[in-house]
Formats: C-alpha cells, structure tokens, sequence
C-alpha cells in the first residue's frame, strides 16, 4: 500500500461549466509539495491549470496516468471517518484452529491422461450409450448392466466426464457407491458437482458436500470453488458466504475462481468492508484478480456512490498492471454515472476509444445517460454523430435513452430527427416508450397537432401507448383546454386496457387546476372520477365552506398516504391552485400548511444570521404565491414584536432548467407589485428576488400607518 497521506493534492478538472475539484490535508506541514491533475473535458479552451513544480511539458496523459498519483498519495491510510478500512499489504492471514495454513496448489486438477487400448475405446462407446439412453432412473441402470468390468478409476473419470446431463451423472456416482467397486474419491465428487452445478441444481450439490464430510472424503478448493460458484450462481449468497466461511476454517486457500465468485458476493450483499478485506488478503497470498473482479469492485463502488471507492479500483488496476476491458469500462462509467462525476467518466470514455476499445451499445448508453443526466445536451448530440460516423451499434435502448435526454432539456428538431432516423433502421423501429418520448416532448411544448397526429399514427401501426404516454398526451391537451380531445383521449385509453396511475390522475388534477372554474372543469372531474374517487370527493370537500379544518386535515392525511411519493407535493400544489381559482384563500392557505406540516416542502424557507429566503422553486404557481402571503404576513409580526431580523431577505422562483418551463418567475413579480412588497428582481441573478431589512420594516409600518388611517 501507499505511503501515509502527507501530501496536498489539487485536482483541477476543466469540463465546459469550469468545474474545480481540490482536496487538501488539512495538516498543511511547510514544504510540502503540490501534486496537479489536469483533464481536459471540452473542446474548448481550458483554463491553464497551476503550473506543477516539475514535469512542465508533460504531455496529456490517459485518466489512469492522471489518477495514479492519487493512487500513490492518498488512498492508503486509515482514516476516522472512512466506513472501511485497507488492510497492511504485509499482514498474513492467521488461521485460529491450526498452527499452519495448508496452501494448495492454485493450479486446477489436471485429468488423466488415457491411454488408447482397444477396452478404453469400447469404454467411449459405452459412455455414448448411457449418454443416448433415457433420462429415467430405470433406463439408465439397465444400460449399465452392460458395462465393460472390472471398472478402474481412469475408467469413471472416463464416463463421468463424458456424461452430459447432470441426471445421469448424480445416477451414475450413486450406482459406483452401491457397488462398492473402487474407493471414492474426491474428484469424482468435484465432476459430479460441476455438472450439477450447469444444473443450477445446488440443494443437490450441498448434499454431496455433506455426503462427503460424513464419509470422510475430503474437499479440496476444487471442491468449494464449485459449491461457491453454484451458490452464486443460483443466487443463495447467504449460502456461498457459509460455504467460503468453512473453507477458511479448514485452512484451505481459495483459488482465483473462489476469490471471483466470493467477491461478487460479498459485493452484491453491499458488504463493502468485507469486500476490501478479502481483497488484500488475497492478494497478500499472491493472488492476482483479473478484468472481471475489478468489474465487480467498480459496480459495488458505483451503486453505493462511492467515488473514493472507485479511485480505489483504478489504484489496484495500476498496481496489478491490468488492462481494462470492455466489460470493466462499461461498470466504471456507469459507476462514475452514479457517483455523479461526468467530467471523468468522458475523459474514461475517451480513453478507451483511444485505446482500441470499440464501444458497445451498453458503453454508449451508458455514457448518454450520464451526460443527458448531466444535461450536457452538445456532448450527447455530438457523441450520437460520432456513432453514426463510425458505425458503432444502436439499440432501443440507446435510442430511446437520446429521446429521453432530448424530452428532459426541450431539443425538438433534435429529437424528431432521432426519431425518423429510428423509423427508417433495420433492427429499430419506434416502440411504444420511443413514443412516449415523442408525446412527451410535444406535451411539454403544447403542440396539440403535432401530438395528436403522433398518437393517431401509433393506433395505425399496431404501437401500444402505455400510461405514460397517455399521461404526456393528456397534458399536451389540458394545457391547450382541448376539453373534448382530452376526454376522447381518456376514454380511449380507458378501452385499451390501460389503469390509471397517480401520475395520470395528478396529470387530470393539474386541468382542473387549469381550467380556472369553467364550464369544461365537469367533463374533466368526470374522467378523474373514474380514475380516482377519493380525490374527487375532497375536491367537493375543501370547496364547502362549512367543512371544518380538523376534517380536512384528517381526509388530507389519507389522500397523501394512498399516494406515491413523487405525486403527493404536485396533488398539493394542485388542489392549492383550485382553491385560488375559486377564491378560497382560506383554505388554499390551509392546504399550504398541511402540505407543509407532512414534510411536502422541506426547502421551503432557510434561515441564516446574515439572511432569511423563500425557496418556491418546487411549487406551481397558485401555491406559490400562497407561500409568498404567508412569508410576508408572518415578517409582519416578527417586525411588530420588534425581533432580530436579518439584513437580506431572498426569494427564489427559479428560472427553469427546461426550455419550456412555465413563467413562475413572472406570476411572482406580478404578486409582488400586488401587494406593494418592496422586494426588486436580482440583476445578476434571474428568478431571485432581494429586499433589505430597512425596506421591508419600513414597508411594514406604512402598512400599519396606513391602516390605522384607515380606521
């Protein structure tokens, strides 16, 4: 292992937002040296990293090449707060039950070398027989009644290996115990057990172990590398765990496949301490992982997020002098994905073109959902024309992943040009979520023709539009108040089988919301009736002036706990949003509270000493300003009390990520000119709202004045 961390490091990494990444020990000792790690991510011009004290005109290096300093420097050393820990390279494993381990030859056994006599020939004849024979236990001992006797271990080694069915080998080891003709040995047991274990057939396995615990056979590692691998293999990790476990008890030193397979167990077990562990004791012993293992270490890191733990692999990969493969970068990128680091996943992505690797269709997916994750929409749609121009393989998935990015960041030319690229390929045709994509793109834009000629060109060819697409084309309509192709829309999904989810039900919430009490309001409650009742009920509830706050309350309470989580703040916003239509404020402010009491608006107000700020940026619009009533009358009270207020006060609607994001930012300033509050928009920042403490206690008490005047 690396040296005890002494050194500042300073990673700078150039992507096209100019993201710096630096760490530091924070015991900065005098003299202590800089290491800088610079990766271009962009096509344009970086910034110049700090110039390092030596190495000035080194050229590019790969990511591998950058990340080994960090690998030499820093993941090394135990520290407090890491949640595993790195054994010392040099400690040995202690067995507690015997003074010395027995060390195995880590070479497989080696099957004998046959000679060819004129029996051994008759013997093959033989074994093709049984193997042609039926599978039923009868069949197969009458055939065996005609074997060549007497029977030498070379010659069941013969048979067993030949034997292709795992049936036919679990009868023939039974028949060679029944008969008492030879001694049986272990490796007659570990060919059974291989061909059980292509069975899947491991309860089987297990009993022969067992078998030969009670008769006294011995296991070797041939042994419980195969009951390991089976274990995994059937997905009994619990099992394979046991197994390994006993193994180490006997003494025995796993052998590469056991090392493999008991790691991948450990890993998707999420057990990552033991994961590490077991990985420096084997290589401790001199064991050296190949490709795949480094593949399951990256995936385990991955899922967890761990991007400490993903250097860690890169570390070993170095230090063992392996090559990634195909299989390994794809478990890296889709690691560093899910760790959030898309600079250094195109700069891994990079490197393996560089190096020969021609991706596959599961690489450039992966790849496209980081950046589409991203919103790196350029580098999406630039590496899409490299895949074109260099032939590299399209799937559904990948093409649907593109559409995806497209709907998420608003590309409509780009998306339609996707999409008839899909229509026009061999092996890719549009498919019911390529789609929904589509819908979704038009919904969100409002272009009910384009939509709707969409979803009538899906009923001709036979496409089946799931909930989702329904729910993108429902909206699409909603938003242009096309009430009757709304209803004809529903319907008709009704008809083809299709259940109403709570997105969909939120969807027909939101036309109600936006239909501002019109007359067409009834035709849409009508479809929501018969996707959800309940919610129609409290619609009529909070509507009645004379239903009390505690009933409301408690039929708001069981509304949100039939919900999924992600509809539950947009039903909210939504009935929020009904009740201002409708003038009731009362309860649209009553609504606020009890959404806000749940835990539906967890980032609604921060508070510091230097400033206090209103965060509407995950409310519609009705509910917004809703906050923003309540925010001020709750400020009046604090400065009637005369309380410590602080000297900023902020108000964030945000501007929108999609390019066809709704105007909150100008439904607010509006609100705010309403009511005379003196905030200002921010020059420098769009959707921000400021106010000093002077303005607004000054506005506070000319309200007050002016009331009192009133009077």
């Amino acid at each position: 292992m690396a040296a005890p961390l002494s050194t500042v490091v300073d990673v700078y990494f150039t992507d096209t937002k100019r993201t710096r990444l630096s760490g530091s020990n924070p015991c900065r000792q005098k003299g202590i040296r800089k290491c800088f790690i610079h990766c271009t991510t962009s096509n344009s011009t970086p910034e110049a990293p700090p110039t390092p004290t030596s190495d000035n005109n080194k050229k590019n290096t790969s990511l591998s090449d950058q990340l080994a300093p960090l690998a030499n420097k820093t993941l090394s050393t135990v520290t407090p707060d890491q949640s595993y820990a790195f054994s010392n390279s040099k400690s040995t494993w202690v067995n507690p039950t015997k003074a010395k381990r027995t060390v195995l030859s880590s070479e497989r056994q080696k099957r004998a070398t046959y000679s060819h006599s004129p029996q051994l020939r008759d013997l093959k004849r033989f074994a093709h027989k049984l193997n042609e024979c039926g599978s039923s236990e009868d069949e197969f001992l009458s055939c065996l009644e005609d074997i060549t006797r007497p029977l030498t271990r070379e010659h069941v080694l013969l048979i067993l290996n030949t034997l292709k069915q795992w049936q036919k080998s679990r009868l023939f080891l039974n028949w060679i115990q029944t008969q008492n003709l030879l001694p049986m040995e272990t490796i007659f047991y570990n060919v059974t057990m291989k061909s059980l274990r292509f069975g899947k057939q491991f309860a089987l396995i297990e009993e022969l172990a067992h078998q030969m615990i009670d008769t006294g056979v011995p296991l070797d590692n041939i042994t419980y590398s195969t009951i390991i691998s089976c274990a995994k293999k059937c997905s009994l990790f619990d099992k394979a765990v046991h197994w390994f476990e006993r193994m180490y008890k006997t003494g025995l030193m796993p052998d590469e496949v056991t090392y493999s397979a008991i790691l991948d167990v450990y890993a998707r077990l999420g057990k990552v301490e033991e994961v590490i562990s077991l990985y420096e004791r084997g290589r401790a012993t001199g064991w050296k992982p190949d490709p795949i293992t480094f593949s399951v270490l990256g995936k385990m890191f991955g899922e967890a997020g761990d991007y400490d733990g993903i250097r860690y692999v890169f570390q070993e990969m170095e230090s063992v002098r392996v090559q990634p493969n195909l299989v390994v970068y794809n478990t890296l990128l889709e690691a560093l994905g899910k760790a959030g680091k898309p600079g250094f996943a195109r700069g891994l992505f990079e490197e393996m073109i560089e190096s020969g690797i021609v991706p596959n269709e599961k690489t450039l997916t992966a790849v496209i959902k980081i950046y589409g994750k991203a919103r790196w929409s350029r580098d999406a749609l630039e590496l899409w024309q490299r895949m074109k121009e260099n032939d590299w393989p399209m799937d559904f998935i990948l093409y649907n992943t593109l559409l995806n990015m497209c709907a998420d960041v608003g590309l409509v030319e780009e998306a339609e040009i996707l999409f008839r690229d899909m229509k026009q390929s061999a092996h890719c045709q549009p498919d019911s979520w390529s789609y929904t994509a589509m819908l979704n793109i038009y919904g969100s834009q409002g272009d009910v023709d384009k939509a709707m000629k969409l979803f009538e060109e899906m009923c001709k060819s036979g496409v089946e539009l799931n909930v989702m697409g329904f729910t993108c084309l429902i909206q699409c309509l909603g938003r242009a108040m096309e009430f009757d192709g709304l209803v004809r829309v529903f319907d008709s999904s009704v008809e083809r089988g299709i259940k109403p989810d709570d997105r969909l039900c939120g969807c027909l919430l939101s036309v109600v919301s936006l239909s501002h009490g019109s007359k067409d309001e009834e035709k849409v409650l009508a479809c929501l009736q018969q996707a959800n009742p309940k919610l129609v009920a409290f619609i009529q509830l909070i509507e009645d002036e004379k239903t009390s706050f505690e009933t409301v309350k408690e039929e708001f309470k069981g509304i949100m706990n039939s919900a999924v989580v992600e509809v539950r703040r947009p039903f909210c916003n939504c009935l929020i949003d009904i009740c201002r239509n409708k003038d009731l404020l009362e309860r649209a402010h009553e609504l606020l509270y009890l959404g806000t009491l749940y835990g539906l608006y967890p980032s609604l107000h921060h508070k510091t000493s230097e400033q206090w700020c209103l965060d509407v940026r995950s409310l519609s619009v009705g509910a917004a300003l809703t906050a923003l009533e309540e925010w001020m009358w709750t400020l009046t009270k604090i400065v009637k009390r005369e309380e410590t207020l602080p000297e900023l006060f902020l108000a964030q609607t945000g501007t929108g990520a999609h390019k066809f994001a709704q105007g909150l930012n100008i439904s607010f300033a509006s609100h705010l000119r309403k009511l005379a509050v003196p905030f200002t928009q921010s020059e420098e920042k769009i959707g921000c709202f400021t106010a000093t403490r002077e303005d607004l206690v000054s506005w506070v008490q000319s309200n007050s004045t002016a009331a009192a005047t009133a009077t």
